[in-house]
């Protein structure tokens, strides 16, 4: 199976996506919903976090597992990718977020002036500034920590008008800096991805992980046939969470789009 792991809720949005283009795998997503956030904790908490699932997803059969979760990506994957999969899964592959959409933003950038929201977590950890210069040392970054974003989705409320409040107030650096993309750096933030368009105006390209991640996956699967070569291929779908409420059936039907029938599991 592929595996895609995330916190909560919003790497449900990037597993929509690799439905889209790649339906003929079994997925198996994990949701760590018992301890989300991680957007505040330490990076050795988010790190053992998430090799608890990674081992978990890995002793289910998943051959590959897209971390999903952008603080996880940020804080763990290079630490798992070097040292955890060379000791105990020296054949099978991590892969993360943050870089690909970080290509797919320069990329896009006309003016090489680059925005960042993202959880306080992920902007603390500056990896998507970090990584952003290593491909490109002269592109401006402005970040922006946007902690409200996610307690607020997660509340069911994305329509609320005090949501446009806040979202105008996080903005306004960045319109201020006239940064001409936006990296969405929490997948909970493609709920809101409309909203922040009308607030930003025109000229401003947003960049969501789900849609890379997924153009992504299509690639490395055709440059490395022998992980793909070992998926199964079934076109089935499990939901795990490590905490199952009826908050979490109503919020993980909202991110995939239809009714989603999950299983408590424990790391």
């Amino acid at each position: 199976m592929i595996g895609v792991f995330d916190s909560g809720f919003g790497g449900l949005v990037v597993l929509r996506e690799f439905l889209q283009v790649l339906p003929q795998y079994d997925y198996l997503y994990l949701g760590d919903n018992a301890r989300i956030p991680y957007g505040t904790r330490s990076d050795r908490v988010v790190l053992r976090f998430t090799e608890q699932a990674v081992d978990y997803l890995f002793r289910q059969g998943c051959q590959l597992i897209i971390l999903a979760c952008h603080t996880a990506s940020a804080k763990a994957l290079r630490t798992i990718q070097q040292v955890y999969l060379p000791v105990h899964y020296p054949d099978l592959r991590v892969l993360g977020v943050v870089i690909p959409t970080v290509e797919e933003a320069l990329a896009r950038s006309r003016r090489g002036s680059i925005g960042v929201i993202a959880t306080e977590g992920t902007v603390a950890s500056r990896s998507f500034e970090l990584e952003l210069h290593k491909l490109d040392p002269g592109v401006e970054v402005v970040q922006q920590a946007c902690p409200l974003l996610v307690p607020l989705i997660e509340s069911g409320e994305q329509d609320w008008e005090g949501t446009d409040m806040i979202l105008r107030r996080y903005l306004a650096p960045l319109k201020a800096a006239q940064v001409d993309t936006l990296i969405l750096g929490c997948t909970h933030y493609s709920i809101l991805k409309d909203k922040v368009a009308a607030i930003m105006g025109d000229g401003i390209t947003l960049v969501c992980s789900g849609q890379v991640a997924a153009a992504k996956l299509v690639d490395y699967l055709k440059r490395h046939p022998e992980i793909e070569s070992r998926l199964s291929r079934g076109g089935t779908r499990r939901f795990l969470t490590t905490d199952l409420t009826p908050r979490f059936q109503m919020l993980a039907s909202l991110f995939m789009g239809n009714a989603v029938d999950s299983e408590v599991v424990e790391l």
